[in-house]
Formats: structure tokens, C-alpha cells, sequence
């Protein structure tokens, strides 16, 4: 349902700048008289930073900056920031992402005033880790994405503890409980290994849109190796985002040319950001783990999917 940009990849890694020499990827991304891109980059020391592009037409990247907007700064994160996620709440960007300890991945948050963030003023303020107790608190925490407004009075977090997708609910966004399983992996699909969030969910009149990773093994029975990262899509209810109205059997996008297919993790297609402009969604995600791309869909057609 996704086309491609046929001027992919928008984004490469840039040799000169020892932060993202090697890998860009896994970008944020916010719609305010274009396209702000919250990107990762990586060098070769494999530590994770935070940069930041401009498209004012959605496809073509018009500004982008020699350095990083956000770095690792606290002992949640001190191998690196990955994989942000923004909304735009209360007045100010929140910007969600997973700190590497380089032992485990925890839920961070921080935040910046909107006239800041499209200031290019970069003073965060960091809320470190948000979620350091859970049910199962010696795993990954990650792949957080905040929905862009209260439901039933309460800030709504979707985030991933392998292989399944949670919610949680909070009154200020430093606290969390109710964490529940949203989504857990479907055996023979192509999200049969885990599944993760995509970037924050997209209100529309038949539910909340939410584009979401799932992984299939390659190496069946043996579940060697990464796997293939390709993006589903479900609608959530409106007042209940626990309920699933839809969820798609088949992958929305999957891996197939080769900037998707070849570069540091082969075989990936993962978001963290979809913008809706009019009535076009604009999917920005990484490809290979090495490059930047986008892909659009009407969102009537994303909406009329039966299966």
C-alpha cells in the first residue's frame, strides 16, 4: 500500500562527520510548515546521536545539520541515544527514545518548547528514564511512542518488551502503571518473532492508525539471525486504545530493493515517524539499518485495507 520515493534513500551517512560516518537511520518525524527529521546517526564507534533535517515539501531534504542535536548524557544512555519518536503535547515537543547502557535499552524522555524546537534551539530538558519498573524490569524497554493527546484523561505510552507490544498509562509523564500487552507476535505472519512500535499513533475518524515493526525469522526452525523487519498497521479504538479494531495479515512495506536489503542489518524496514499531510501519510524509516527513505500512501487506500 506504501510507495517508494524513487529518489530513495533521502538520508546517508556523511564520511566527514565521525557521528554519523557509518549508519543513518530510525528518524522521528513532525509536520509544522514541512517535515522536521529527528534522525539517529552512528559512527564507528557505535554509539548513537540524535540529528536533524528539514523537508519543505515532504521529499526533498532543504536544510540538515553538521551536528548532533542531542547526545548521550546520563547512565541510562551512555552507549548511545536510538530511536526517537516525537509529539507535539502541552505546548512543547516530546521526544521519546531508548538510552543504551550497553547492557539493556531503557525508556527515555525529554522535551523542548515547540518555538525552541523550531528555533533550532537545542536546550532539552531530559526526564532520564520514565519507565525503571515493570513487570519484567531485567528486559529491553524500547520503541516508545506517546499518543498526541489525553484519552480518557491520562497520557497514553505504547513501548516494546521482547517480543511484545505494551501500554501504559500516566497523569504527569513520569509516572507509568496499567501496563498491559497490547500486541504479542503472530506465529506464520510476517511479525511471528516480536513486534514494536512504529511511530506515534495518527487520529482518524475510524480509530487510531498505528504503523508498527513486525520480525519473521529467517533461519526457520533455528530463529537465527535478525530477522526481517518489515511494518504492519492497526487501528486502535478511539476511547479504548487496548482494543484492536484491525490488523493487517500482511506487511504494508517489507524489505525489496537494495538499500533495504544490503547495508549494516540486512533486510530491515523500521519506522519511527509518519506524518499526514492533507490527506497523504508520509512514512520516513530506515532501511538497512544504514539509510534514510520514504514511502506514501493515500491514507483512504491504508484505510480501505481488508487483510
Amino acid at each position: 500500500m506504501f510507495k517508494r520515493y524513487d529518489k530513495n534513500p533521502i538520508l546517508s551517512p556523511v564520511k566527514e562527520h565521525n557521528w554519523e560516518s557509518r549508519c543513518v537511520f530510525n528518524c522521528a518525524a513532525y509536520y509544522n510548515k514541512g517535515v522536521h527529521i529527528v534522525y539517529r546517526g552512528m559512527g564507528f564507534d557505535q554509539i548513537s546521536h540524535f540529528g536533524y533535517a528539514f523537508t519543505s515539501d515532504g521529499y526533498n531534504i532543504d536544510k540538515r545539520l553538521d551536528s548532533p542535536i542531542y547526545s548521550p548524557a546520563d547512565k541510562y544512555e551512555t552507549r548511545g541515544v536510538e530511536d526517537p519518536r516525537i509529539v507535539e503535547l502541552n505546548g512543547s515537543i516530546y521526544m521519546t527514545y531508548a538510552g543504551f547502557d550497553g547492557k539493556k535499552a531503557n525508556v527515555c524522555m525529554a522535551s523542548l518548547p515547540v518555538n525552541k524546537f523550531l528555533g533550532n534551539q537545542w536546550d532539552w530538558k531530559r526526564y532520564s528514564c520514565i519507565l525503571p519498573v515493570l513487570p519484567v524490569p531485567d528486559k529491553d524497554d524500547k520503541n516508545a511512542a506517546l499518543f498526541p493527546e489525553k484519552i480518557n484523561g491520562r497520557y497514553v505510552l505504547i513501548h516494546r518488551i521482547p517480543p511484545d507490544i505494551w501500554i501504559s498509562y500516566s497523569d504527569d509523564l513520569l509516572n507509568w502503571s496499567d501496563h498491559k500487552i497490547l500486541a504479542k507476535p503472530r506465529p506464520g505472519l510476517f511479525d511471528e518473532a516480536k513486534v514494536g512500535a512504529g511511530g506515534p499513533p495518527i487520529k482518524t475518524d475510524r480509530g487510531w492508525l498505528f504503523i508498527y515493526h513486525g520480525v519473521q525469522w529467517k533461519d526457520k526452525p533455528n530463529k537465527k539471525g535478525f530477522g526481517t523487519y518489515s511494518l504492519g498497521m492497526m487501528l486502535l479504538d478511539l476511547e479504548n486504545p487496548e482494543k484492536i479494531v484491525f490488523r493487517s495479515e500482511h506487511p504494508v512495506l517489507t524489505p525489496a530493493e537494495e538499500y533495504e536489503a544490503q547495508g549494516y542489518v540486512a533486510d530491515v524496514v523500521f519506522t519511527c515517524g509518519t506524518v499526514l499531510i492533507g490527506d497523504e501519510l508520509f512514512c520516513y524509516y530506515g532501511g538497512a539499518d544504514t539509510v534514510i527513505c520514504l514511502a506514501t500512501a493515500k491514507l483512504n487506500d491504508i484505510l480501505s485495507i481488508k487483510k
